[in-house]
């Protein structure tokens, strides 16, 4: 099979480049490897930024987006006695959209067919071949036979586990590494959210966090240590410690239920550099990940899309290298300056096991200033909504 562009991972951020790139009219394919149903199974973010957004409304793929998403102005901090809210329509003049990122995931899904984008699912030993030159290809196995895909480039969408970043040598790319001493333990409920908007709660039990992804299903999380088991933390058991760390207001809005899913995420800040080697291209998790906190995962993987398409169908459609040497730098500064944040909110809201009284006395004062500094908080709600590209 020959293509301009391969795909590796068809989550979100692959499946996006590829319907952008349709609609510049240039080839490429999708390879993925696991099941369609897999990928709509993973429970991922759900706050999009206006990237995200306008990626989406650009494609036309944003009507079930527009009705069943919730769109919100602000979002609050807790520090134990009352609750920060930060304006951003106010401050910033813009807003959040909270939609599922299986959601976004499905409504790409379901455009495939029609917006003429091969996905092949169930795509078994992808490997990168020739990455440096002007002629790559991709090999993988599928029902026990073995193909190839020449192309012009590829893009690896395919996760931090993924083999597009294995394909660069070590010798050329460097890592950059932040790994947490707690993770996220998640639950989802098709429950009413205590709040119309997020609760980040920094609590002395530890961090909570109080989410939605629509006005009937709920998500929480609390931090824990990385040693924790999930089988430990009974649903009574999560919802109980909720109710201590996010505060009484919240506790006495909050609707318990079943969930119907529980997990424990650990947490990291991590940056791949460069995110293009020769005719690769990487984007979202490939290259990067965020801790959770400030909802920057999906959002950073829209805007490297967003990056790596102009610079694809610059080369496609103008015959422009320049673009896509150009790739990784433009990316990596909208990277950094979302992992700064993220960082940076994580370090705000979580206790860190080797914190003492000084750095407990610095977080009340950072709270305390940002309670009672509007400029503080327009930098929170700029960050939030996410920087400019």
């Amino acid at each position: 099979m020959n293509t301009q562009v391969c795909i590796i991972g068809a989550g979100p951020a692959g499946l996006l480049l590829g319907h952008l790139l349709r609609a510049e009219g240039i080839e490429c394919v999708v390879l993925e490897r696991q099941t369609g149903d897999y990928v709509l199974g993973r429970i991922r973010a759900g706050v999009l930024e206006t990237i995200t957004v306008d990626l989406m409304e650009r494609l036309g793929l944003d009507g079930r987006m527009k009705e069943e998403g919730l769109w919100h102005d602000g979002f609050n901090l807790a520090d134990g006695e009352r609750l920060i809210r930060i304006d951003m329509a106010d401050l910033v003049g813009s807003r959040v959209m909270v939609y599922g990122q299986t959601e976004i995931t499905r409504d790409l899904m379901d455009a495939c067919e029609e917006r003429d984008l091969e996905v092949i699912y169930e795509a078994q030993d992808v490997t990168l071949h020739d990455v440096e030159g002007d002629a790559p290809y991709v090999t993988y196995s599928k029902d026990g036979a073995e193909y190839r895909i020449d192309c012009r480039m590829i893009a690896g969408c395919d996760g931090f586990y993924g083999p597009s970043r294995q394909a660069i040598p070590a010798s050329v790319g460097k890592e950059y590494e932040r790994v947490y001493p707690f993770g996220w333990l998640g639950i989802l409920a098709d429950v009413p959210p205590c709040n119309h908007e997020l609760i980040y709660a920094n609590h002395e039990r530890g961090f909570a966090l109080a989410s939605m992804r629509s006005t009937t299903r709920s998500r929480y999380y609390i931090d824990v240590p990385l040693t924790e088991k999930i089988e430990d933390w009974p649903d009574e058991r999560v919802w109980d410690e909720l109710a201590v760390r996010l505060g009484a207001e919240a506790a006495e809005s909050m609707v318990r239920g079943p969930s119907i899913e529980k997990s424990i995420a650990p947490l990291r800040s991590y940056v791949f550099a460069p995110m293009r080697h020769g005719s690769l291209m990487l984007c979202g998790d490939a290259a990067h990940i965020v801790p959770p906190t400030g909802a920057k995962g999906l959002n950073l993987a829209a805007s490297d899309v967003h990056y790596a398409a102009e610079a694809l169908t610059a080369l496609f459609k103008h015959a422009d290298n320049d673009a896509v040497v150009r790739y990784s730098d433009k990316a990596l500064a909208r990277v950094w300056k979302s992992e700064r944040f993220s960082w940076s909110l994580t370090n705000l809201m979580h206790r860190f096991p080797e914190d003492g009284p000084f750095e407990r006395a610095m977080q009340v004062a950072e709270l305390d200033y940002i309670a009672n500094s509007r400029a503080a908080q327009t930098s929170i709600a700029e960050n939030y909504v996410g920087l400019k590209v």
